[in-house]
């Protein structure tokens, strides 16, 4: 699964969302994209299920682009803990995904294969998501 290596701080503050994506949010490698269509965040379980997905269902035929990579840490306090004492231990890794960020790109198959797989990927997600392809 996707992870930083290293990082400055181990624990971050939630960042403000809203708004669209102003980067990330055109195709530059693929023929063909997923396009996230909500908000929200993506674990590195998320995605790592989602591009099983799509190589398998492309048969691991044409190349295929991760385009987003979990580097905000998610703590969490154990259960049945008081409040207070700090903030809790680092538990996973998590993309924050605005509207219009391509999540995956993929080169080398049919259009019917690339949205085919794109569907499949997008039902392991919690974001609503949008087939994109190159103009």
């Amino acid at each position: 699964m996707l992870s930083p290596k290293r990082i400055k701080w181990r624990k971050q503050h939630r960042p403000k969302t809203g708004g669209y994506a102003t980067r990330g949010n055109k195709i530059n490698f693929g023929d063909f994209a997923l396009v996230a269509a909500s908000p929200g965040r993506l674990t590195s379980r998320q995605i790592e299920s989602g591009r099983i997905a799509i190589s398998r269902s492309v048969k691991r035929g044409g190349k295929m682009w991760i385009r987003i990579f979990p580097d905000r840490p998610i703590t969490k306090k154990p259960a049945e803990t008081r409040m207070g004492s700090g903030k809790g231990s680092l538990e996973y890794w998590v993309a924050n995904v605005e509207p219009g960020r391509i999540l995956f790109e993929i080169n080398g198959v049919t259009r019917e294969q690339a949205e085919d797989a794109f569907r499949l990927a997008s039902h392991k997600f919690p974001v609503k998501t949008k087939f994109l392809a190159r103009e």
